[in-house]
């Protein structure tokens, strides 16, 4: 049906290799291409016994348009996948631009030199799609991106006004390390790290690093302790669903993560700022990013499940209504599938769908659209089909 080609051969891009190719009906010709094209053909290699299809490779340095243009105008992709880094975003979607091909990716985008992130650079895009007739799918991971859709499936069956909103994302997952990320290092610390930021009564609060946390119980697998973490797709979720009162973003981070978390804030390795040794210029984050744990590397003894959904209040038929749809994942499932652990997983599978939804026409118009501006109904119905199926439970305690 279409021609794909996907940016980044890290955990999330193994698994998007392998969830498509899974749908070879639908991407007909796969490529993928990275910095480091070793890479690429060592998870194409494993994707050919694991599934037969053939996926090929390329290089391609993401921070430069004109390399990006000569690969898109070889390939000719119907789709850009792009699960590289953040930082990378508007240099894909220049290219995409000049090339005339429509793209998706599962973060915003921030600055490499400032850990701050918002869609404002990303929708400042929607006129030249509009004009190039191209389609833009911004955050279409799990969070952002399922969780989105699980706002817009509720909205559109469960209720006639939302008002509350909380996203809760657990890892009750055991990678027996002493402390690693579940994504790239650079880009979760930097996440973490920041001030809190929420949406109540039509403006934003601003609250410490980790300031406001509380003991949520999540199904299957118990009370974790939750941390209010400000996400980006409150930022689109509260511009399109306006009659939300409050909308906030829950993470789960164990104290050993936590006092490793701080210790090297205390000594200034989350640092972003370059600093000079031995005469040459290095970003202390970057440099903790080498010595940690490589996340495409956790998989193999990684036991447990994440377990991540919404949590929304509102109105239905006159009368208040609570409901919560959520999806868990297994570590060890995921890793049997794919090769990679299941936030890799759960990231990737849902980029996969999102390609899908546009390849077949029902995600597919001019212009930039965050996931939850499509019709839920066809990505739900997928989710369940491609390995992360949802539930739901109506009019209980939220606990928020």
């Amino acid at each position: 049906m279409g021609r794909v080609l996907i940016i980044g051969a890290g955990g999330v891009g193994t698994v998007v290799v392998n969830k498509v190719a899974q749908n070879h009906d639908v991407f007909t010709e796969i490529m993928l291409a990275s910095r480091t094209k070793s890479k690429c053909d060592a998870i194409a290699e494993d994707v050919k016994k694991r599934t037969g299809v053939s996926v090929q490779t390329a290089k391609v340095d993401a921070d430069n348009v004109p390399e990006l243009v000569k690969l898109f105008k070889e390939f000719k992709p119907e789709i850009v996948i792009n699960v590289a880094l953040p930082y990378q975003d508007l240099t894909i979607m220049d290219a995409c631009l000049e090339c005339g091909i429509s793209y998706l990716d599962t973060a915003n985008y921030e600055p490499l030199d400032e850990a701050h992130f918002e869609y404002s650079w990303q929708w400042a895009y929607k006129e030249r799609f509009e004009k190039a007739g191209i389609t833009a799918i911004l955050g279409c991971g799990f969070d952002p991106g399922v969780t989105s859709v699980y706002t817009a499936y509720a909205a559109k069956h469960h209720f006639d006004e939302i008002q509350y909103l909380d996203i809760v994302d657990c890892n009750a997952g055991n990678h027996h390390k002493a402390f690693a990320t579940n994504f790239n290092p650079e880009i979760n610390i930097r996440e973490i790290t920041q001030k809190g930021l929420y949406f109540e009564n039509g403006q934003w609060v601003e609250t410490k690093p980790l300031e406001i946390h509380k003991t949520l119980t999540y199904p299957r697998v118990g009370e974790f302790e939750s941390y209010l973490l400000h996400h980006e797709e409150l930022e689109s979720l509260v511009k399109n669903f306006p009659t939300l009162k409050r909308a906030r973003f829950w993470m789960t981070f164990g104290q050993e993560y936590l006092t490793h978390l701080r210790v090297i804030q205390n000594i200034g390795m989350s640092s972003i700022k370059p600093i000079d040794y031995n005469g040459q210029q290095i970003v202390p984050l970057q440099f903790l990013k080498a010595v940690l744990p490589n996340p495409q590397d956790l998989g193999e003894n990684y036991e447990g499940e994440t377990s991540i959904g919404c949590r929304i209040r509102g109105i239905k038929d006159g009368k208040e209504r609570t409901y919560y749809v959520y999806n868990n994942c297994s570590h060890e499932e995921a890793y049997k599938e794919t090769g990679a652990q299941g936030v890799s997983y759960t990231t990737g599978v849902p980029a996969t769908i999102g390609a899908m939804m546009f390849l077949q026409g029902l995600w597919k118009k001019p212009g930039v659209f965050n996931v939850e501006e499509f019709n839920p109904d066809p990505f739900m119905d997928q989710l369940n089909k491609q390995g992360l199926p949802w539930h739901e439970l109506f009019d209980i305690d939220l606990e928020l």
